[in-house]
């Protein structure tokens, strides 16, 4: 089969191929939710990525010798986040069930990162933060995806892993009710004793006052979270861009934090899934596509599942319940309003890299309904790998 590579570029033409590539390949998976174009190509333009300032970014579609689309990749690399070994990524990979095709694509991922002095690639990953298209499914196609989670066809595990693509991480999507929910005894114990304890409070947030959560959040983030690899702490100015570009979903109802006195500790980050929307968008968002995505979600309510975007607890308290308090007060928000419109809640990306989360989230009465592999590939075929460090 006589393939050609073409770099998607500016070109219109093949912007557009790149985004419609999918539409035929799950056109017959019942669960499939096609994404918002907008928000796969706000990934690849320099005015909205912040990861361009510091990296570089192509993308290519592959035609067969008739001239269809019959794959699609991008390769990318952010200098700013780079280990002992140099590592670029590759994704929003897309092919029909033909390994010459996948290795074609895979290959020229390889070649334009071994050029640019990388040693080793992750894939498929997002050329940005983690919460977004990271991973390749391997578990869960008889769920809809969570909004910007991955979906994937199951052949192209073998695919990723003839080619000589290695287990890095697993994701897991925890999932569970949010009113009728068991957990364990351990749990429940070590949040009444915090409950108890005049020293904390559990406060939801307010919108009156962003400001002063968006500095909590960063305050909790940048001690619970910035430690992790490939993590940075966060600026009081990205703080405050991302709890406005939050503002028009957030539920009041969802978004948690806990005090130490006056010290902010833990958050428990929700959302509503808007996935659930999404799906009748058909991957447009122009003006009549915003006026029915609000519709939706403000006066139908089609909105039943809550994704869980983050949780944290700073380091000083972790470990004493703060963690089990709260989590259940999130719930127990949602057993005391009998208005409450959401039933289930997905804890979105729980690496396996960090046992200690994956065992309290399990204790939470959630089972993983979801599971994802965030594959390295090394140039060096002699060289030893290593999974990723647990933390």
């Amino acid at each position: 089969m006589a393939l050609k590579l073409y770099e998607v570029g500016s070109d219109p033409a093949r912007v557009r191929a790149f985004l419609e590539l999918p539409v035929r390949l799950y056109r017959n998976d019942p669960n499939w939710i096609r994404p918002l174009d907008q928000d796969v190509e706000s990934v690849f333009d320099p005015k909205k990525n912040k990861a361009f300032r510091t990296g570089e970014a192509i993308r290519w579609v592959l035609e067969d010798a008739s001239g269809q689309v019959i794959g699609r990749v991008a390769a990318f690399f952010n200098r700013e986040q780079q280990e002992e070994q140099p590592t670029g990524g590759m994704g929003f990979f897309e092919c029909i069930e033909d390994e010459t095709a996948a290795f074609t694509l895979f290959d020229a991922c390889r070649n334009w990162l071994a050029n640019k002095g990388f040693e080793a690639m992750d894939g498929p990953i997002n050329f940005g933060e983690r919460d977004s298209w990271w991973g390749l499914m391997i578990k869960g196609w008889d769920h809809e995806p969570t909004y910007k989670m991955p979906w994937s066809k199951p052949y192209y595990i073998p695919f990723f892993e003839n080619y000589g693509f290695r287990d890095y991480f697993q994701q897991y999507v925890y999932t569970s009710p949010i009113r009728e929910v068991v957990v364990a005894p351990s749990v429940e114990e070590k949040a009444q004793r915090i409950y108890t304890n005049p020293e904390f409070t559990f406060r939801s947030i307010d919108k009156k006052q962003l400001p002063k959560f968006a500095e909590d959040f960063r305050d909790i983030y940048n001690q619970a979270w910035a430690k992790f690899p490939g993590v940075h702490a966060m600026t009081r100015e990205q703080t405050l861009a991302l709890v406005g570009t939050m503002k028009p979903i957030i539920d009041e109802q969802l978004i948690w934090f806990a005090y130490a006195g006056e010290r902010p500790v833990a958050f428990f980050i929700v959302i509503p899934d808007l996935n659930q929307v999404v799906k009748h968008l058909n991957g447009k968002f122009g003006l009549l596509a915003k006026l029915k995505f609000l519709y939706l979600l403000k006066f139908k309510k089609v909105v039943t599942r809550t994704c869980g975007v983050i949780f944290g607890v700073i380091p000083d308290y972790q470990g004493r319940g703060v963690e089990s308090a709260i989590a259940l007060r999130f719930r127990q928000a949602g057993r005391d309003n009998p208005d409450y419109q959401y039933h289930t809640i997905d804890m979105n990306w729980v690496g396996d890299f960090n046992p200690k989360m994956m065992r309290f989230v399990s204790q939470l009465g959630t089972k993983i309904e979801k599971s994802y592999v965030t594959y390295r590939f090394l140039f060096d075929r002699e060289k030893e790998f290593k999974r990723c460090p647990r933390v």
